[in-house]
């Protein structure tokens, strides 16, 4: 399949090429209303932004990386992690943006900032035109023992992280001119259909019209592949799904071929309901979950960041209001419910974060997730999910957030809110992570100058290919 060209102007993802065009400090915005200068809601929403991106910007190490982590249990300057990922570095970049949208960074620091990660990942080994799921943060090697056991750690090509560091090369490129060229090769060779299993109908479970987890290039040819796909349609995996739409190397068909439930007699959390139609040639199950009386469509694992990390960038509530847009909003005051109601925490949002004790851990509402045994959140809240849950649920996000802070010192005034709360036994997480700290800045730039991050996948290929997908979604909610 053809690929088309990143045009900055008219960008679809997975550039081939990329021109001149508007600076960031003139990214158009969706007119909202206007807020007084005293708001505390703006205040406290700024505020938590500043600590967020000087958590970022201490987690970069001189190399120009964003590590995995850093410790800020103590008084000193943390030490961010000897290990990093691909989505790591996206977070870093697009937060870096994000902060000079938002007036916290000039337009020239923000420039040296992102052309100093720019620099780094061009210095990164890749294969099959993709990088590796981990790098040591300070000199971009490529990890074979992980740093803090020395297990072996196998080189691994996720299509998932590799999707999350387009996506913030994208933005950067957006923001600053002078790095269009210098992404446009970066990402010449990021072909998704690397990751793609065409759809065989003699034999739909081994095509599947899905992208692998991922490939080991340790292995002749392609590698070893994961033994599974990303069939799920409600999980974060879908932003590959959209950069290969955008930029033609995969058929807009893949979209239909996801699951919104896996279909009914498969084992799954609850008997799906639905029906099936046919879409653009494909048959579809429009399937279903119901939780507490509101349909909607469920993600794996039933956590906040699987459902809402990708309309962070994509704006699927805006192209798919009846659709999208609804399930994420019932989707939301279906994890409220879980916190508040169902399980009586006093407080809500589940996530997969650092675990409080020290490690990391997979935290979700149960039932609003197909596996059957799912994430659990155990009485741990994670505040990213406040912050994503932001659109559709302001007033609920904030007075969580804020109770969190004040009943346990979950916000950490020099670097944001820490990863987690155990909210039975009131231990705090150590540590912020940048995975979760940069859904927490795209969150708060969303809410403080919409589309600001937006740009590149609003236009293009994501305008022209991956729009009309999402206008012909129609759930069964």
């Amino acid at each position: 399949m053809k690929r088309r060209t990143f045009l900055a102007t008219s960008a679809a993802a997975g550039a081939t090429a990329l021109t001149a065009a508007t600076p960031l400090t003139a990214h158009a915005a969706p007119a909202t209303a206007p807020r007084r200068p005293g708001d505390r809601d703006e205040r406290d929403l700024r505020t938590w932004f500043a600590a967020t991106h000087r958590s970022l910007r201490a987690m970069t190490t001189d190399f120009g990386l964003a590590a995995d982590k850093i410790d800020i249990s103590g008084a000193g300057t943390p030490v961010p992690s000897a290990q990093t990922s691909p989505t790591n570095i996206g977070c870093g970049l697009w937060t870096t943006v994000a902060a000079a949208g938002l007036g916290l960074l000039s337009e020239s620091a923000m420039r040296r900032d992102l052309t100093r990660t720019v620099t780094a990942v061009e210095k990164l080994e890749r294969a099959h035109g993709f990088w590796f799921n981990w790098y040591d943060s300070y000199d971009g090697s490529v990890l074979t023992a992980w740093p803090e056991t020395g297990a072996t750690v196998r080189p691994f090509l996720s299509s998932v992280d590799n999707a999350w560091l387009v996506t913030g090369l994208m933005i950067a490129a957006e923001a600053d001119p002078a790095l269009r060229p210098r992404v446009a090769k970066l990402l010449e060779d990021a072909d998704w259909s690397y990751y793609y299993t065409p759809y065989d109908p003699a034999d739909p479970v081994a095509g599947p019209g899905q992208l692998r987890g991922g490939y080991w290039p340790d292995r002749p040819g392609k590698g070893e592949p994961t033994g599974h796909h990303y069939g799920a349609l409600n999980t974060e995996p879908r932003m590959a799904s959209y950069l290969g739409i955008a930029d033609g190397s995969l058929p807009g068909e893949h979209y239909w071929h996801m699951f919104r439930t896996l279909l009914p007699g498969m084992g799954q959390e609850q008997a799906p309901g639905g029906a099936w139609v046919t879409i653009d040639g494909v048959r579809v199950w429009q399937g279903h979950y119901t939780h507490r009386g509101r349909k909607l469509v469920p993600t794996w694992g039933g956590s906040m960041f699987e459902a809402l990390m990708v309309p962070l960038f994509v704006p699927e509530p805006t192209w798919s209001p009846h659709a999208w847009g609804l399930t994420h909003r019932r989707y939301v005051r279906s994890q409220i419910d879980h916190g508040l109601t169902e399980q009586g925490y006093g407080y809500w949002g589940f996530s997969p974060a650092n675990i409080p004790e020290g490690g990391y851990r997979e935290y979700g509402v149960d039932a609003i997730g197909m596996q059957e045994d799912g994430y659990h959140p155990h009485g741990v809240v994670t505040p990213h999910a406040s912050f994503l849950a932001l659109p559709y649920a302001e007033r609920e996000a904030l007075a969580n957030l804020r109770a969190l802070d004040a009943d346990f010192g979950a916000y950490d005034d020099r670097y944001g809110f820490r990863d987690s709360v155990d909210t039975a036994t009131g231990r705090v997480s150590d540590f912020v992570l940048a995975l979760d700290q940069g859904m927490i800045a795209a969150a708060l730039a969303q809410r403080l100058r919409p589309g600001l991050l937006q740009r590149p996948f609003r236009t293009g290929g994501f305008h022209s290919h991956v729009r009309p997908l999402l206008r012909k979604e129609r759930f069964s909610i």
